[in-house]
């Protein structure tokens, strides 16, 4: 199984980006797929996550600018970011999990690498 996470860069404040998570190995596609992300220095964290019927959930701090979407013929999905903010630089991870959507990362079965995403102000 492999996630391949892709889409970060350097922005300016209010700024987009979208992140793109591509999944390989994976059988079928009854899993959820959600991205967190890590601050320097600070503990790993809940961003958004997508079960394969729809159901989404979003950490607070998101809410309302991003936007995560998913093509299950591609077995990828996305991350929509708008309206950035310094406070969201980071290195974001994608995770898979075969229990369906959740917040916690010990839900999630296999991860991808980090992207940086680097918001200036």
């Amino acid at each position: 199984v492999q996630l391949q996470a892709s889409g970060g860069g350097l922005v300016q404040a209010g700024g987009s980006l979208r992140l793109s998570c591509a999944a390989s190995g994976l059988t079928g596609s009854t899993y959820a797929l959600g991205w967190f992300r890590q601050p320097s220095g600070k503990e790993r964290e809940f961003v958004a996550t997508r079960g394969s019927r729809g159901a989404t959930s979003y950490a607070a701090s998101v809410k309302g600018r991003f936007t995560i979407s998913r093509d299950n013929h591609k077995n990828t999905a996305y991350l929509q970011m708008n309206s950035l903010k310094p406070e969201d630089t980071a290195v974001y991870f994608c995770a898979a999990s075969r229990a369906g959507p959740s917040n916690s990362a010990r839900a999630y079965d296999y991860w991808g690498q980090e992207t940086q995403v680097t918001v200036s102000s």
